[in-house]
């Protein structure tokens, strides 16, 4: 079965998929999988599947915020798809993860407009505790880098908060009320993510590199291509891709 918008035939996706935001990271993913194909790339939404240790996955990327990605996650899902991990950046709320460092998301405030259609305001965006477990302990394994400024990042576990407003208008996004309540960071889809996978029972996981402040008070000069976030790029990657494989070899234990 042919999927409209991302242009891809049910028969060719695997169970497991990682899905990130920039069209071109999901082609830097790839490179880590073998017998790797790109299936399609149509809109923001490039799709490849290939083998990592020895599971058949595929990487797709979503673009940038809620309803486009939302598109991405149900299409997956009606696909085949079962599990699906988000990698991507996010600002931090707190000093004690600085740029560099990685979250695993546990839930997502769900400050985005998408998800309001779909569930009533109180439900809860919750990731898959075994895929947020697996993300875990895959993200604070230590990799064989020569470079040890790989693994130098703090691994954070928390609440996430997803907006839809990158840049500043002339409402106050409450970013200090989130921070007080204890959110780490904000990014703007892992809310649809957790939502639609709910909905349609699939199970999902989100893990983000911190590529700068969301939080006014810790104000600084946005840069997210420095060397400290491309290792922590480079880390969430590798833990998406490992608790991937992990759980593919639980479910057929």
């Amino acid at each position: 079965m042919l999927m409209p918008i991302l242009q891809i035939h049910s028969e060719d996706m695997p169970a497991y998929a990682i899905v990130c935001g920039d069209p071109a990271r999901a082609e830097k993913i790839s490179r880590k999988l073998e017998q790797v194909r790109e299936l399609a790339f149509s809109r923001e939404y490039r799709t490849f599947v290939g083998l990592y240790e020895g599971v058949q996955m595929a990487v797709v990327s979503h673009g940038v915020g809620s309803p486009g990605a939302a598109v991405c996650f149900e299409e997956l899902i009606r696909a085949g798809v079962t599990t699906l991990i988000r990698v991507g950046t996010a600002g931090s709320y707190t000093a004690d993860y600085p740029a560099g460092s990685v979250i695993v998301s546990t839930a997502a405030v769900r400050s985005d407009g998408l998800t309001r259609q779909l569930v009533p305001d109180g439900f809860p965006a919750v990731a898959d505790i075994g895929v947020t477990q697996a993300l875990i302990e895959a993200a604070q394994e230590k990799g064989d880098h020569a470079d040890p400024a790989m693994d130098a990042g703090k691994v954070g576990v928390g609440i996430t908060v997803t907006l839809d407003a990158f840049f500043t208008g002339v409402e106050e996004i409450p970013h200090r009320k989130y921070k007080q309540a204890g959110a780490l960071a904000a990014e703007m889809e892992i809310a649809a993510l957790y939502i639609v996978s709910t909905l349609r029972g699939a199970r999902a996981g989100a893990i983000v590199a911190i590529d700068g402040f969301a939080d006014s008070d810790l104000a600084a000069e946005y840069d997210p291509h420095t060397d400290a976030v491309a290792h922590a790029v480079e880390r969430e990657i590798n833990a998406a891709l490992r608790a991937l494989a992990a759980l593919a070899r639980q479910d057929q234990a």
